[in-house]
């Protein structure tokens, strides 16, 4: 029962919108039986849906996360790892450079643009598994 339960709690807290909905719509059918007037069906359905619900949705609406809403660059745990090592000075400037054209590469071809970062166009499959694969090992070293 305690499964029921936690999955009637679940769809409450995600899926309201679509609870609420069925509420207004069914409301909306039982007014005019309940009120004995037939005008109160538009009227629920109205309110409910055009007022109520995007009222609703307004106010429960996540807020943005602040420290998210940075550049997706500066988040990239590899760009980070390479920035590191550079700042730290276990590479040189042409190293760095390099790295972070293979590393633009790599984000060239995961994304689907056809042109890599050096202009030269497609990068084939095998050469961007390696890249990634190089970048994985590296990151996984600056984290130990």
């Amino acid at each position: 029962m305690t499964g029921l339960l936690r999955r009637i709690a679940w769809n409450l807290r995600h899926r309201w919108r679509r609870v609420f909905v069925l509420v207004v719509l069914g409301g909306g059918v039982a007014a005019p039986f309940l009120t004995e007037v037939w005008w109160t069906l538009p009227l629920v359905w109205f309110f409910g849906l055009f007022v109520a619900l995007p009222v609703l949705h307004t106010l429960t609406r996540p807020l943005p996360n602040p420290e998210e809403s940075g550049d997706a660059k500066a988040s990239d745990p590899a760009l980070d790892a390479l920035r590191e090592r550079y700042a730290r000075g276990e590479i040189d400037e042409s190293a760095f450079e390099r790295k972070l054209d293979r590393l633009l590469e790599t984000e060239n071809a995961e994304t689907g643009d056809t042109e890599t970062a050096d202009g030269t166009g497609n990068a084939s499959d095998e050469l961007a598994d390696r890249v990634r694969d190089g970048i994985r090992r590296e990151v996984e070293r600056v984290r130990e």
